[in-house]
């Protein structure tokens, strides 16, 4: 079993998550940019060696009914695997990522509304795709179809 100090060496190695010193010589871990309510990573980190990562969103882990694992026997390989998940699971993904992913080779347009809403327009497939973030919101068969839809739901080109 890793010590409180290893334990705690191994999370301070994470350069997203912010110390937060509770009662009891106890030590949470958070992150600001979380995608959830939760921004505990790391909870509870006591000195005896026992402490909690969330782990809500990660499948195959053994989570309480909070969604957290209890980490006392976990190695570091183990824990530093399941604050890496917990972590990427609970940041926003990259919009130029993900937008690349759809895009791909393909020629995009770029369409905006009054409230700065903003979709995707793209040739694939002999189809006419409009994506908002990652999901596909409407298909045309011309481009001319697509532009009247964008028009009349208030975008305009950018």
């Amino acid at each position: 079993m890793l010590t409180f100090n290893e334990k705690l060496a191994i999370i301070e190695a994470f350069p997203e998550l912010e110390r937060k010193n509770v009662s009891l010589g106890r030590v949470n871990f958070q992150i600001s940019e979380s995608i959830s309510d939760k921004k505990n990573i790391v909870y509870h980190l006591h000195p005896n060696g026992n402490g909690f990562v969330y782990a809500g969103h990660l499948e195959g882990h053994n989570a309480d009914d909070k969604g957290m694992v209890n980490i006392r026997d976990f190695s570091e390989e183990e824990l530093k695997q399941l604050i890496k998940d917990s972590i990427r699971s609970l940041t926003p993904v990259d919009p130029s990522v993900a937008e690349a992913a759809i895009i791909g080779d393909q020629v995009e347009e770029r369409w905006v509304d009054n409230e700065n809403n903003q979709l995707i327009v793209i040739s694939e497939n002999d189809a006419w795709n409009i994506y908002f973030g990652l999901n596909l919101d409407e298909s045309f068969d011309t481009y001319g179809e697509a532009e009247s839809f964008l028009k009349e739901e208030g975008f305009r080109k950018l």
